[in-house]
């Protein structure tokens, strides 16, 4: 089995802390996925799964390594011919990677969290060899049967797990994986208390480094680089600068350049997200004492953060907005959305209104995650900010 070290370029326990995040950022940035190929060199198999959440636990107590699709940096030539023009950018490079051959999966799963999020199992599964799933998550968080529902669900992935692991994933097998994820919660929690209470310490683009390479690489794995680079972002000797802080909106699905992370954290701190938020959607242990399965969706619907993609009527995600950004001691926000994306742009109307209805100071942008220049956005950033401090 690989280990930390040469799954990635560096071992962090023994790496300077700025060493280890170029090292990772350069794991991240390349397409071809060097630690999903050196997982697959030792014979393991790998479940691909589409934003936004995804029951990881499940291919995990099979011994798959679950791999968190979030598109990547390439031009989709061939996905363009099988995709309209009109839709957002994630979808269609998401594909490219299986089209290009830049990874290599044993089972695609996504989730009907759009239209073009339900289109892509089809889509996906007509040009390549292993089968392709939609997991249908509860349209109806409310319902007192969406547990029932959702634990039968998760039943049948775990059937489909099965099959591609060839072999049993047993309810003492998912209870040993929930714990290992229950701990990889911890340690993200620690790093976003850091984010909120000495933010100075780590900007956007970092603490996104440290967060999305968790989608990559057995969670035993990130859970020690996270515990090895935790104390190391402790001591750093950074001091507290006059800026303003702010949350960051609109990354649950389709995410922004780390440029135009590390272009905010030069104006702002981002004291609050939710990049990525499905690796963090679960907000507290999970139970595994149980029935894993049920334990596991309980958590997904009453321990779990909100997104534009699930509708909870006990978390209006307006309300949601205003606590995060009271939560972290936030001044401001930054409410953005990926082009072309229908539930984030939707999104921007209503969470403008109640942060006018709040006065809470915010700057609306939009982003797509090939973009490459970013001194515009800039300028008017730097501009929203003086305004807020100096107002």
């Amino acid at each position: 089995m690989s280990t930390l070290g040469d799954l990635t370029p560096v071992a962090p326990s023994n790496v300077p802390l700025d060493a280890a995040l170029a090292a990772l950022r350069d794991v991240l940035e390349d397409v071809d996925y060097p630690t999903v190929r050196r997982w697959r060199a030792g014979g393991g198999r790998v479940v691909g799964h589409f934003q936004v959440y995804f029951p990881e636990e499940i291919a995990h107590a099979a011994g798959l390594l679950p791999l968190k699709i979030h598109g990547a940096p390439i031009e989709p030539r061939q996905a363009e011919a099988r995709f309209g023009s009109y839709l957002c950018s994630i979808v269609k490079t998401s594909l490219e990677l299986a089209l290009s051959g830049h990874v290599e999966l044993d089972l695609f799963v996504t989730h009907p969290i759009c239209d073009a999020a339900r289109n892509l199992a089809a889509v996906w599964g007509r040009n390549v060899a292993y089968p392709c799933e939609i997991l249908y998550l509860p349209q109806n968080a409310n319902s007192a049967q969406a547990v029932d529902y959702l634990r039968h669900e998760y039943d049948r992935l775990r059937r489909l797990i099965e099959q591609i692991a060839g072999r049993a994933v047993t309810d003492d097998d998912l209870r040993a994986s929930i714990g290992v994820f229950n701990e990889n919660r911890r340690l993200l929690r620690e790093l976003y208390a850091i984010r909120r209470d000495r933010p100075w310490l780590l900007a956007a683009d970092e603490a996104w480094v440290l967060m999305a390479i968790g989608g990559a690489i057995p969670r035993e794995e990130h859970n020690a680089l996270l515990g090895a680079l935790l104390p190391q972002i402790e001591e750093r000797p950074a001091r507290p600068q006059d800026r303003l802080r702010v949350v960051f909106e609109g990354g649950f699905c389709e995410q922004p350049p780390l440029d135009l992370l590390r272009t905010i954290a030069q104006s702002c701190y981002v004291v609050d997200d939710d990049l990525l938020i499905g690796l963090r959607w679960i907000t507290a242990d999970v139970s595994a004492k149980g029935d894993p399965l049920r334990d596991l969706a309980h958590a997904y619907l009453e321990h779990s953060a909100y997104s534009p993609v699930q509708h909870d009527l006990r978390k209006p995600k307006e309300r949601m907005l205003l606590e995060r950004i009271r939560s972290s001691g936030a001044g401001a926000a930054i409410v953005t959305a990926a082009k072309m994306c229908e539930p984030g742009l939707e999104e921007q109307v209503a969470y403008s209104r109640a942060l006018d209805d709040a006065g809470v100071p915010y700057f609306v942008s939009e982003f797509e995650e090939n973009m490459t220049s970013f001194e515009h956005l800039q300028i008017q950033l730097e501009t929203f900010v003086e305004n807020v401090l100096f107002a």
